[in-house]
């Protein structure tokens, strides 16, 4: 059985590990870098990321982030997750993780009270998934090895880069776990 790991710093901890769980894989909460050994893929959750930042380097997750997604360990990165993956942010001179080759626009939706929940599709996902956005952020720029898994409004909502998967709102958020389960099939293959 796969076991996947729910970065554990902020956001929506639980619900990620319940989502997990209900794929039928084996989910761990990760709370100190070491345990990242222990895991076959990572979910980076939405939550607010500068602060996630801030928590990544307190805890000295860092360089331990970067090489598990260059040992081709899977990571899927939600909302504040994705913009940690991108190597671009817009208006911003630095980048978190630069994993994925990306360019994020944070807040792109607007604030809190512009949340909204829409159906997408998902390509290899579903053409009915319940998309949950908070705050959320939109990939603004894909480079060559970014194949774009969903959009809203002609702006990218979910891309997959090899073993990275990426989307702007919040899967975990509904009783739909196909995206969970497709990240959790990415690990397996």
């Amino acid at each position: 059985m796969v076991k996947i790991g729910v970065l554990g710093l902020q956001g929506a901890i639980a619900e990620h590990v319940r989502s997990v769980e209900a794929t039928g894989a084996q989910a761990m909460i990760i709370k100190h870098k070491e345990q990242l050994d222990e895991i076959d893929g990572l979910i980076i959750p939405g939550g607010e990321s500068t602060t996630m930042r801030r928590l990544i380097d307190k805890y000295d997750f860092f360089d331990a982030l970067v090489a598990f997604g260059k040992k081709d360990k899977p990571i899927f990165g939600t909302c504040a997750g994705l913009i940690l993956l991108a190597n671009q942010i817009v208006g911003q001179e630095t980048n978190h993780l630069a994993l994925m080759d990306i360019k994020v626009e944070r807040n792109a939706f607007g604030r809190q009270k512009e949340s909204f929940e829409t159906e997408l599709e998902i390509k290899g996902v579903a053409d009915d998934f319940e998309a949950v956005f908070i705050r959320a952020p939109y990939i603004a720029e894909v480079g060559p090895e970014v194949e774009v898994l969903a959009t809203y409004n002609d702006n990218i909502v979910a891309a997959q880069q090899g073993h990275y998967l990426c989307s702007a709102f919040h899967p975990e958020l509904t009783d739909d776990h196909r995206l969970t389960e497709y990240f959790v099939n990415m690990v397996k293959n």
